[in-house]
C-alpha cells in the first residue's frame, strides 16, 4: 500500500481530490490521507506571493515532515476589474481565513458599482506533487466565467455561489461530478494524474 498525503484540512478540497485520484485505475492501491491525520505536522504559513510558491511551500514541508509523497494546491479567484484580486488572498480576503460568506460579501461590495457584464473572473489552481527528496511536479488549471450578484446553489465552497459559468449556472449549482469535470482544480489534478502514476507505481 502506497500512501499519498493531501496537504489540506479543507473538507471540500479533500473530497474533490479524493474523487480525482480514484478516477485512475493505476492508483487503485493508493491510500489517500489528509495532513490532518498527522498530529505532529504543523500548518504551513503561506508566505508566497504566487499560487505556485504557496503550493510548493506546503507540499515540500508536509513531504519532509511525513516522509511521504504529498500533493498541495493553492487556488483563488481573480476578478478582472480588481486587477486580478483577490488572487492568492482569496481565502482570507475579508481578513479571516476561510470566512466564505464574509469574503463573498466584501467582494460583492467592492464591485457593487460595476455593470454585471464587466465582472469577468477566473479561478486558478496550482497543484504541486512533492517527494521527501525534493522532487516536484507542478500543474495548473483555470476556469473562466464572471461574478453574479445573486448567490445560487448549495454545493461547493468559497466563491462558488457567486461564480457564474457561461451557461448561466453558478459553480455551486453543479454536482461534485459536474464540477470536477470542468473546475480549475479538476483540470490541474487531471494533468497531474500521469505524474502520480509515474511516481507512485509499484
Amino acid at each position: 500500500m502506497t500512501s499519498l498525503v493531501l496537504a489540506t484540512r479543507n473538507a471540500g478540497k479533500l473530497r474533490e481530490m479524493q474523487q480525482l485520484v480514484d478516477e485512475v485505475p493505476q492508483l487503485a492501491g493508493v491510500d489517500v490521507v489528509s495532513v490532518g491525520s498527522f498530529a505532529d505536522v504543523d500548518d504551513v504559513v503561506e508566505t508566497g506571493v504566487t499560487f505556485e510558491e504557496n503550493a510548493a511551500l506546503k507540499a515540500h514541508a508536509v513531504a519532509r515532515a511525513t516522509g511521504l509523497p504529498t500533493i498541495a494546491d493553492d487556488s483563488g479567484l481573480s476578478v478582472d476589474v480588481l486587477g486580478g484580486s483577490p488572487g492568492v488572498f482569496s481565502a482570507r480576503w475579508s481578513g479571516v481565513h476561510g470566512a466564505d460568506q464574509a469574503n463573498i460579501d466584501l467582494l460583492l461590495a467592492q464591485t457593487g458599482d460595476v455593470p454585471v457584464e464587466r465582472l469577468a473572473a477566473h479561478f486558478t489552481c496550482c497543484v504541486v506533487l512533492a517527494l521527501p527528496d525534493g522532487m516536484q511536479r507542478v500543474r495548473f488549471g483555470e476556469l473562466h466565467g464572471r461574478l453574479t450578484r445573486n448567490q445560487r446553489g448549495a454545493n461547493g465552497f468559497g466563491y462558488d455561489p457567486i461564480f457564474e459559468l457561461p451557461d448561466g449556472r453558478s459553480l455551486a449549482e453543479l454536482t461534485d461530478e459536474q464540477k470536477n469535470a470542468i473546475s480549475h482544480r479538476g483540470t490541474a489534478l487531471r494533468l497531474l494524474q500521469p505524474d502520480l502514476v509515474d511516481v507512485l507505481k509499484p
